[in-house]
């Protein structure tokens, strides 16, 4: 229940907030601001390793912090529906999402601490979250009502709920000062080393690139397909999780099998495909184009970013597994989105034709030609002994 309350409140926002600005604020540059906003949960990435490590984890037990913070979080998302400048608007997102991001990793720990067996049991409670987050996109479709401020009041009500329901988890005690959390370890400084490592750098620097194109997508395509006239968009967005969840089976066999390098190949071509058909794809007989670049979401972000993740272990090995983890997670969805969700709206924004009007075969063909850059890039430079790349 934890699990699909915590992702359900994502979801219910996060995919259409994009739609909702464009519609409801007229400020200029809006798609600019769009790409701020989004950026909102990059820079809450990036600051909240540090809240959970340095605070959260040694003074407070984790499921009182949590009720706290959601609670704290359900009054935010209120107030986003009360707000009519869309300047303004990505200021409470920020604080919304400073509140928001430390609470997946509490969820995570108060999960942990009640498994004997975390590497079995942990996949079947987090696919919970998965199908929160679908049954979320699956109300807000069929309600029809991305263009309103309603997700924003169903994902505060939900948020308010979560709240409450924290304070009855199990007791997740704090771990006490004695973890000598610091601020370079809660970077993943101890990580670093991975760096002398040139295939492993050359693959770090292509997974902060990619996160460009993700940005696109994240931003962006719940926007698109409206301006397209799709019916009920965000309910036939969640295509993309149930792909996600579908593929993630798939990348323990395939890892093995056709090794990493090729994995991430495959992710990084999926990449380009999907906004192509972006790209040409309309709400008529290019149908079948949109649905395919919705459903290409599971190989995109299964796999290259959870490849990556398992990559990132093998490489880092049993003592900095934590600290590269971090790091990856912080270069990723902190620093390469919050680049890509900046870039994303001035791209966005350069585009537009018309109030809720653009050019967007001309927008997915950048985040295309990015993941083409990518993609030789990594062709060129990627060699990997093939012991690790077998993923022996």
């Amino acid at each position: 229940m934890m699990m699909f309350l915590e992702y359900f409140v994502w979801g219910a926002w996060y995919v259409t907030m994009g739609t909702y600005m464009g519609e409801h604020f007229k400020d200029p540059g809006i798609d600019r601001i769009i790409g701020y906003a989004y950026s909102a949960l990059a820079f809450a990435t990036i600051i909240s390793p540090f809240f959970i490590g340095m605070v959260a984890d040694r003074f407070f037990a984790a499921q009182k912090i949590m009720g706290i913070l959601h609670l704290g979080g359900a009054l935010l998302l209120y107030l986003t529906t009360k707000v009519s400048s869309g300047t303004v608007f990505p200021l409470i997102i920020l604080l919304y999402s400073l509140l928001y991001m430390p609470t997946i990793a509490l969820s995570n720990s108060i999960a942990f601490g009640q498994m004997k067996n975390p590497g079995k049991e942990f996949p079947w409670i987090r696919v919970f979250g998965t199908l929160g987050w679908i049954v979320a996109g699956f109300i807000i479709g069929s309600l029809k009502i991305e263009k309103e401020n309603t997700p924003f009041l169903i994902a505060a009500s939900v948020s308010a709920i979560l709240g409450l329901y924290s304070f009855s988890l199990p007791d997740t005690p704090p771990k006490g000062k004695t973890t000598g959390s610091s601020a370079s370890k809660l970077l993943g400084a101890d990580a670093f080393v991975l760096f002398k490592n040139t295939p492993y750098l050359i693959f770090f620097i292509a997974a902060i690139l990619v996160c460009i194109p993700l940005s696109f997508y994240y931003g962006f395509a719940n926007p698109f397909l409206n301006e397209l006239n799709v019916d009920k968009p965000a309910q036939k967005m969640i295509l993309g999780q149930v792909s996600e969840a579908v593929f993630i089976l798939a990348i323990p066999f395939l890892f093995l099998r056709i090794g990493v390098k090729n994995m991430l190949l495959l992710g990084m071509i999926a990449w380009i495909l999907r906004y192509i058909c972006f790209a040409y794809g309309d709400a008529g007989n290019g149908m079948w184009m949109l649905y395919a670049g919705i459903i290409l979401h599971g190989i995109c972000y299964d796999f290259f970013f959870v490849t990556g993740y398992m990559y990132t272990e093998k490489k880092a090995g049993e003592k900095i597994k934590s600290a590269a983890q971090g790091l990856f997670t912080f270069a990723t969805y902190g620093v390469g989105m919050l680049v890509g969700t900046w870039f994303s709206g001035i791209i966005v924004d350069n585009y537009k034709i018309a109030e809720n009007a653009h050019n967007w075969t001309k927008i997915w063909m950048v985040p295309a030609y990015v993941a083409i850059g990518v993609l030789v890039y990594f062709v060129l430079l990627f060699k990997e002994k093939k012991e690790i790349n077998r993923g022996a």
